[in-house]
């Protein structure tokens, strides 16, 4: 009895050791010991070797399925207007009058969006090509060999009973141990502690665009992790609507230590006393720069979806940032509809590490003439030009919601466009 209660003080003294002068130390000075890269390094290679081996098993085995492409079906490049010109034309409808064939092109397009449209695969994680050792249920993955099969085993331990228990306590820690009293400095401390924590390696690009205080961080939204993400590099003040369960307790324990924007339920409906908080605080030039996701929900990190107008008719400096993780070595998405944040959390802290890119962009104001959502437009547009994400127009509330009339007006508004630019055009060859 005494030998494993001297084997289990060693243990927590060895411990203790590694969080303060390897987790700790170097996150209160901003230092990287260079462990992390060396593990994601091992876990690159480890995940080639098992790509390859999975290609040949499929080669030795043709009963095993290949992988399922991204997308089944093959959409037209360009606008509707064009498509619907191009159609007219090739059966010689170029006048300006309609047709009963043009209702056949709404009904393919409806037949799309009802197998694969652009919005509803948004809100799931994104299919790998390769097996990154994680994926347990996915069809795209079969038995191959003894030899993986062992690894896949070696990696559930390995991520359960050393990384998950490691991660959880410094994270709860860390969330609970914020006071009135802290400053940046040991905000930035903590929030660096927890990155450590989740194996995070991050790439910071273009840091002399970094937000200012009393302007407006807005940036992409795939997980609730892309805070500790931008944290690590700066303190910011966040703007959200105050939930219950574990995350309503971690929004108490963080007000306490920053001028945080939380909202009750029934103030986020009114949008001019939102508004007027925000200016408020973005008026005082010597408070932390707010930090929106102007989506207002995740988006499984291949797309940005609209940026909601509230966002940008505060007025101030606009600072956009891009965020896109490397999937490969984890799933940072969080499908809210599928996993609540305990299960999630789970998810995160079982998974191998957390790889991600952030750029900072240029600061960026609304021009003369420009009005809020066409400001918010260009904005996106940059985000995910710099991200290398899809950029559509689609409502990030439509996960939850029906389709507004407002959209379906649109088409068919587009759908007049068009008859009438032929109309115009038949008239001119008249004359």
């Amino acid at each position: 009895m005494e030998d494993l209660w001297t084997v289990a003080v060693a243990v927590f003294q060895l411990w203790i050791f590694v969080v303060v002068f390897f987790i700790t130390l170097p996150a209160m000075f901003g230092l990287s010991l260079g462990v992390t890269s060396v593990y994601i390094q091992i876990l690159v290679k480890l995940l080639e070797w098992a790509t390859i081996r999975i290609q040949r098993g499929r080669e030795e085995q043709p009963s095993v399925p290949a992988p399922l492409p991204n997308g089944i079906i093959e959409r037209a490049e360009g606008s509707m207007e064009e498509e619907m010109e191009q159609l007219r034309r090739s059966r010689s409808l170029e006048g300006g009058e309609f047709a009963l064939s043009d209702a056949l092109y709404f009904c393919k397009k409806g037949l799309e969006s009802i197998v694969d449209d652009q919005v509803t695969q948004r809100f799931s994680s994104e299919e790998l090509a390769s097996w990154n050792l994680l994926t347990r249920t996915n069809q795209n993955f079969r038995y191959i060999s003894l030899r993986l099969t062992i690894f896949w085993g070696i990696g559930v331990f390995v991520r359960y009973c050393v990384l998950f228990p490691l991660r959880s306590v410094l994270s709860m820690c860390i969330c609970f141990s914020v006071k009135y009293w802290l400053s940046e400095v040991v905000h930035l401390t903590c929030y660096r502690i927890c990155a450590r924590a989740l194996s995070a390696t991050i790439r910071y690009h273009n840091k002399e665009n970094r937000p200012q205080k009393g302007g407006i961080c807005v940036a992409n939204h795939t997980t609730p992790i892309d805070v500790v993400i931008l944290a690590n590099d700066g303190c910011y003040a966040m703007v959200g609507q105050i939930h219950g369960g574990l995350m309503g307790v971690i929004q108490r324990s963080m007000v306490r230590s920053c001028p945080h924007v939380w909202f009750e339920r029934s103030e986020m409906k009114d949008r001019h006393a939102v508004t007027s908080r925000l200016r408020a605080h973005v008026a005082a030039k010597t408070k932390l720069p707010i930090l929106i996701f102007p989506e207002g929900t995740c988006i499984n990190n291949t797309s940005v979806m609209m940026f909601k107008k509230g966002s940008f008719e505060i007025g101030g400096t606009i600072h956009p940032v891009a965020i896109k993780y490397d999937p490969r070595l984890g799933d940072a998405f969080w499908n809210s509809s599928k996993y609540n944040m305990v299960s999630y959390l789970l998810r995160t802290m079982t998974s191998w590490a957390i790889v991600v890119n952030v750029w900072y962009l240029p600061p960026m104001t609304i021009q003369d003439g420009e009005d809020a959502v066409q400001f918010a437009n260009r904005v996106k547009s940059a985000v995910a030009c710099r991200g290398g994400l899809l950029d559509l127009a689609w409502d990030g509330s439509l996960k939850r919601g029906k389709v507004k009339d407002a959209y379906k007006e649109e088409q068919q508004k587009m759908y007049s466009r068009v008859i009438v630019r032929q109309n115009k055009r038949k008239r001119q060859r008249e004359n």
